[in-house]
């Protein structure tokens, strides 16, 4: 049983959790997350701790956003878009059993946000930021780092409070080139 309570978007997510785990869930029933949801996953945060798991799309990343700032101290779970998706739909739901566990076997843990290792400058240099293909190549680095996809200022942020180093921003920097290349 994992000690944390997973926090998710509905139902189904805590379906295919189940499916893959055994854990508790929170739903946020959605991106209007109420304030008595909140109260809950803020006194689960106190008492079990929190893992925040939700869908890999915009909605998700606002759920995301909203669940860490009422939790300080929370893990994350990142699973990219292509282990989401079904006839088109996004979301955790969709993902394999197998796909869930990994997910769950690399948490993240976010800390208060400091001045990291890396810098607005590395980013440049690795073509996140200020780049005609910086989206692209967040999202392949995203997947290594296992922090998710996020615009380049929501990146960097990630890598600061996920306290990613410079040694494994670089061997993430160096497989994303190397994969971006093998696919030209």
């Amino acid at each position: 049983m994992i000690k944390e309570i997973i926090v998710v978007e509905g139902k189904d997510d805590t379906a295919a959790i189940k499916r893959a785990v055994e854990a508790d869930t929170i739903e946020t029933n959605g991106s209007a997350i109420g304030e008595e949801v909140l109260r809950k996953i803020a006194l689960a945060n106190e008492r079990r701790g929190i893992i925040i798991f939700t869908d890999p799309d915009h909605a998700g990343e606002r759920i995301r956003k909203i669940v860490a700032e009422h939790a300080p101290g929370c893990k994350h779970a990142f699973l990219p878009q292509e282990l989401t998706i079904y006839k088109g739909d996004i979301g955790i739901e969709n993902a394999s059993p197998e796909a869930i566990r990994e997910a769950l076997e690399h948490l993240r843990t976010e800390t208060a946000a400091t001045e990291g290792e890396v810098t607005w400058n590395d980013m440049m240099e690795a073509g996140l930021v200020v780049d005609a293909n910086a989206a692209a190549r967040r999202l392949e680095m995203g997947k290594t780092l296992g922090i998710g996809y996020a615009n380049g200022k929501q990146f960097f942020k990630r890598c600061t409070s996920f306290q990613i180093t410079k040694a494994e921003f670089l061997a993430a920097r160096h497989a994303m080139e190397r994969k971006l290349e093998e696919s030209e």
